[in-house]
């Protein structure tokens, strides 16, 4: 069974900044699995990618366990080029001087930020990744001076530029209007078509961002695991209303997505 795992996390409790952040945590994902989180802000959820990226650590007596990897015995900068982060957060952490086509190409490395001199071939095939997200004008242009949306575009290019084993999309459409964010959706979609052998997080406050390819889940409040499980288990009106303390009534469209209402 272990193998077959792309994330192993038992009894996971994180403190940050004298806060107790993540509580008891237990949380297991196969490999190629297409999983969502769902919380609200101060759920936890920028907390728990930390700790699978290995920025954040669980206080003694925990196990993480990523890509077959036991966190305290391993490599983290080598276990990183094997994942792809993509989050509009991301940029607080590089160098806002780097250029769109910099940036993307750190991906190679699995760094925040060109590093080295890329190769022709390298340069060739970032570019090719921009065109495809709509950001090929963002070659030469500063990270800082791009909106949210054009950094976020910028971010996905970077993310998929190798062959990753695992995704984590942390809200990457949270500052994006409603062409971008269906246009992201829809690229989402075809990449979990494409790469089946890829394990693949949503990370999201919005029920609607849920695509039903996403088959398993759970929702995080406080800290903690409200329900995990099926999709249908755990997209439930009751199950939400609980989470969000408000009263929650689900509409389905035909494609399987849902829309929260007030009751």
């Amino acid at each position: 069974m272990k193998q077959d795992l792309a994330i192993d996390i038992k009894n996971a409790n994180v403190r940050i900044g004298g806060r107790d952040i993540i509580h008891n945590l237990d949380w297991q994902v196969k490999k190629g699995g297409r999983c969502f989180i769902l919380g609200a802000n101060g759920a936890g959820k920028t907390t728990l990618v930390k700790t699978l990226m290995g920025y954040a650590w669980p206080r003694f007596g925990a196990k993480v366990e990523v890509l077959g990897h036991l966190f305290g015995q391993t490599n983290l900068v080598e276990l990183r080029k094997k994942i792809a982060w993509v989050s509009p957060f991301m940029s607080q952490f590089t160098n806002t001087e780097s250029t769109g086509l910099e940036m993307v190409l750190s991906g190679f490395d699995g760094t925040l930020g060109l590093t080295r001199k890329p190769t022709s071939q390298e340069i060739d095939t970032a570019k090719a990744l921009m065109e495809r997200f709509r950001c090929g004008h963002l070659t030469d242009q500063e990270i800082f001076t791009m909106s949210s949306g054009e950094q976020v575009k910028i971010m996905i290019a970077r993310a998929l530029l190798t062959k990753p084993e695992l995704v984590i999309l942390d809200e990457p459409s949270v500052y994006l209007d409603m062409a971008g964010r269906e246009f992201l959706l829809e690229e989402i979609r075809q990449i979990a078509e494409k790469l089946p052998e890829v394990t693949i997080i949503f990370i999201t406050q919005r029920i609607e961002d849920i695509l039903p390819i996403f088959n398993e889940g759970m929702i995080l409040a406080s800290g903690r695991i409200v329900e995990d499980g099926e999709r249908d288990k755990v997209l439930r009106e009751d199950v939400l209303s609980s989470a969000y303390g408000l009263p929650i009534k689900l509409v389905k469209n035909k494609s399987g997505r849902f829309w929260a209402m007030l009751d």
